[in-house]
């Protein structure tokens, strides 16, 4: 399998403004942010895309969620809200085939998202 740009950053072969780090799961800056704080939360498996989770790699969803849980109170923004985002495949935004948890924060978020 050809390496994505996350697999690169997991690697330390292509940098990255890491802002969350534990055994499971990688947070760092979005280069393209789409909000005052956005971030994005990886595991540190590939999983392809969310219709790729199973029994074996479910934990790691949560451990995504949980990151970004963790970061939105370190960060200030936990009462005030944020908004956590997965797209799948290309209908549904996804760029980047390493399934990734955007975390966005410090503006008021409308609805319906687009």
């Amino acid at each position: 399998m050809e390496p994505t740009i996350f697999d690169l950053i997991l690697q330390k072969e292509i940098p990255a403004d890491i802002v969350y780090e534990d055994a499971h799961v990688l947070g760092f800056k979005d280069v393209n942010p789409q909000a005052p704080i956005h971030v994005l939360f990886i595991p540190k498996v590939r999983i392809a895309t969310h219709n790729d989770l199973d029994a074996d790699n479910i934990d790691y969803l949560s451990r995504m969620h949980l990151a970004a849980k963790e970061y939105a109170a370190e960060v200030g923004v936990a009462d005030e809200g944020y908004r956590v985002v997965m797209n799948c495949n290309g209908h549904g935004g996804q760029t980047v085939y390493h399934i990734h948890l955007h975390f966005l924060a410090g503006r008021q978020m409308l609805w319906p998202p687009g």
